[in-house]
Order: C-alpha cells, then structure tokens, then sequence
C-alpha cells in the first residue's frame, strides 16, 4: 500500500514562513523553486531550503517555471536551471529537477528537449502542469522522459485553506500520476500542497549523499580557522565562517537538520563518527559545523562547548 506523504512547494511569496510554521504544516518534503526563464532566479532559495530543513522537511526537490515556445529556448532555459540550482543550492546529479509548464503555446516537443537536457547533465526529471493544461501536451510522448509527473487539480476554490487529507472523489484521474497538488493554501499558511500518490514519489525525494570533499591538509585541532573573506550571517541571524574539514566525534552526537538544539534530529550518530564539513558557528552555547549532504541540503552538529571550549572529538 502506498504511504501518503505530504509535500510542500516553495517559492519566493513564502520566504515569510518561520521554523514554527514549517513544523506546524509538518510536511515531509519540499519542492524549491529555483528559476524563471533566463532571467530570473529565486533570492530566497537558501533561507527557504535551511528554515525549512530546521522546521522538519528532510528531503528536496527543485523546480523551474518555463517560459520556452521552441526547442532552443527550452535548451537555454534548461541549462539556466541547472546552473541556478549548483550556485545557489549545491543541487548534486541525481537530484528531481522539475519543469513547471503553466503558459500557452509551450510545444510537447520543447518540453521533451527540457527533460532530456536536464537527463543529459544527470539529473532525474519531473513534469508539472494543472489538469486543465494537459489537452495542450501530449503526455504519452513526454512520458518516457520523466522520471516522475506532478498535476495541479484543486477540489476546493483558489485561495481557500484545505487540510492534509484530500477529497480523492475528485483526484484527477489521469496516467502516470505521482503527486496531486490539490491546493494553494494548506492549513491556511499560503502554501501550496501536494500529496504523494505512489512510491516513486516518495523515493525520488530521499536525500542522497553527496560526493565526499578532497582531503584536506591538518590545522591546529585546538580551534577552527577563520578566512575573514568567507563569513557569512544566515537567516537565523548566526554568523558562519567557511572552512572545509574533518571532524572525529568522541561521543555520540545527534546530527540536526538545523543549527539549534530544537532543529529536527536526521540521526545520532555514535562515538568515531568521521565528519566532512564546510563551515562553522559559534552560537547558542556550542560551535557547531555544517556538512555537505546531497539535494541542496546540509547537517548540523555541536562540535565543541564554546563556554569551556571542551572538544567532542579532533579535527584536521
């Protein structure tokens, strides 16, 4: 039997959302809007991916919203995707990248050529679009070249709230059907909903681990090294200082999706616990590090205690 699991799509209009309010809608997974066009890229792709995350999403996916009329745009448009997606989130191959086809006149043909260029570079691919657009593509051609399709059919008004259990005596009953967006206003929060309707939904939203860094040469383990010109302040107002490393827990010590102690735990890991991270705080009583993972995701965990700066373990 199928679990039905709640997702979430984000874009800008949301960037108002807190951590309370991700925990409050509870969803599982999140889609990401990335870009638009060739001009266009989303400002808040980060803050929405780590307030999210720390709110209790734990898998990711992305999406673009088309705007191509012929097979060069849908290239172009494509490759502006993915670009978007590795500068601005460290989406990894193998990642669900959707397109969002919502205009008139966007040729199946084109849309094809999207899917396959996202194919070519690695990526797995998604088609979205509402019910009432599907007459202008031919879905049994597109099929072939999607790894997972996702319809837009709403069984109550635009804009009024809907819960977390759908009317299935309206699900759109069309092929190949992975996710059902069947709301814009889940729980009253303004964001659309969507409800896994298969397995390979849920599948193709499993974080994977991303590619392990070159090693690197050993510092002083008594403090990490701070390069001036690679600080940065997130949107939970810490401050972050880029360093790539490795750390060797000495306990056992819970891997967070967020930076706080409240942020939801992934796992705990066991004493021995080999680490690669990126960057590190010094907030909230703790040093904590930041490790790469795969969809554009990142861990959290306390490395040290920065009132008595004893360590949880020894880094290089």
């Amino acid at each position: 039997m199928t679990q039905r699991t709640t997702v979430i799509d984000l874009a800008s209009f949301q960037s108002g959302l807190t951590v309370d309010n991700y925990k409050a809608i509870g969803a599982e997974y999140a889609i990401v809007k990335i870009s638009e066009s060739t001009n266009y890229t989303n400002p808040y792709i980060r803050s929405l991916i780590d307030l999210s995350a720390a709110g209790g999403i734990k898998g990711y996916a992305f999406y673009h919203f088309g705007r191509f009329h012929n097979d060069a745009q849908a290239v172009a448009e494509a490759n502006y995707f993915i670009n978007a997606a590795k500068a601005r989130a460290n989406v990894k191959p193998g990642t669900l990248m959707i397109l969002d086809a919502e205009i008139q006149g966007m040729p199946t043909s084109s849309v094809i050529t999207f899917l396959d260029t996202l194919r070519a570079a690695g990526y797995r691919t998604g088609f979205y679009t509402y019910k009432y657009l599907l007459p202008n593509f031919d879905l049994e051609a597109i099929h072939p070249h999607m790894d997972m399709f996702w319809l837009a059919a709403y069984p109550l008004a635009n804009g009024r709230a809907a819960d977390k259990n759908p009317d299935f005596n309206y699900f759109p009953s069309t092929n190949y059907v992975d996710l059902w967006q069947y709301t814009d206003n889940l729980l009253g929060y303004n964001v659309d909903g969507s409800i896994t309707i298969t397995d390979n939904a849920i599948k193709l939203f499993n974080p994977s681990t991303a590619p392990a860094p070159a090693p690197q040469p050993k510092v002083d383990q008594s403090k990490p090294v701070v390069n001036p010109q690679t600080t940065w302040t997130d949107t939970l107002g810490d401050t972050w200082h880029s360093e790539d490393g490795t750390f060797t827990s000495n306990q056992a010590i819970n891997l967070r999706w967020g930076a706080k102690i409240s942020s939801a735990k992934i796992t705990t890991l066991p004493a021995g616990s080999v680490v690669k991270y990126d960057a590190w705080s010094n907030h909230s009583g703790y040093v904590w590090i930041r490790q790469p993972r795969g969809n554009g995701q990142f861990g959290y965990m306390v490395c040290r205690d920065a009132k008595t700066n004893e360590a949880f373990g020894t880094f290089e």
